[in-house]
């Protein structure tokens, strides 16, 4: 998902500029998206990173997938889209799902799938023992899928996406955070429209400013 920054870049940016209307640039902090107190270290490098906060059993961020995979298939050289999955309390479970196939590079093959089974299946799959009978179930290897879910490594991406979490100020899903620094969501621009459009200028802005010379 991570893309080379480029010369690319310049050319999306004016484009943007010539072609977007006009009301894209109208949002408003405080209303469109909100700028956290203290920006937060990315995991991209140069990149403008784009982390979607999510909870599976959301059925809001069920409902935003499709919009966010199609955004992910078409943004700018320069950004990159990474996944928090929510890991607090009750949610533990899944956040572990999430890293365990993640570890085995079936990420891909899992986090569909578990969406799809929760909320267009109406499964229950709340315990350790649901979770791996149903890794088995999409193909991947129940012993190595227990295994990493219990592991330390998984446990030590748990723990972070919990810090994470707090430190971002989630008390909703979805919620996207651009590049550390701004905090936004459908429900906070108003729509999943709106949602984009919030979100592509602050991405734009983010690009902008690592575009610019050094003063």
């Amino acid at each position: 998902m991570l893309r080379p920054l480029h010369a690319s870049v310049l050319v999306w940016l004016l484009a943007v500029l010539l072609f977007i209307p006009l009301q894209l640039w109208a949002v408003d902090e405080g209303i469109d998206y909100s700028t956290l107190k203290t920006a937060q270290p990315t995991e991209t490098g140069d990149q403008v990173e784009v982390l979607e906060v999510f909870w599976y059993s959301c059925p809001h961020c069920w409902h935003l997938e499709p919009t966010m995979q199609s955004w992910v298939a078409t943004m700018p050289a320069g950004a990159a889209f990474r996944r928090l999955p929510g890991a607090d309390g009750r949610l533990e479970p899944h956040a572990r799902a999430y890293y365990a196939a993640e570890s085995m590079g079936k990420l891909d093959v899992l986090h569909p799938a578990l969406f799809k089974a929760i909320h267009g299946d109406k499964r229950t799959l709340w315990t350790e023992d649901a979770l791996v009978e149903f890794a088995g179930q999409i193909g991947l290897d129940e012993q190595e899928f227990r295994a990493a879910f219990n592991s330390f490594a998984v446990d030590t991406k748990v723990r972070k996406a919990q810090d994470m979490s707090r430190r971002y100020g989630i008390d909703g899903v979805p919620a996207v955070i651009i590049n550390g620094k701004y905090r936004t969501s459908p429900s906070q621009a108003g729509d999943q429209d709106r949602f984009i459009e919030v979100m592509n200028t602050l991405v734009t802005r983010e690009l902008a400013a690592k575009s610019a010379p050094a003063q």
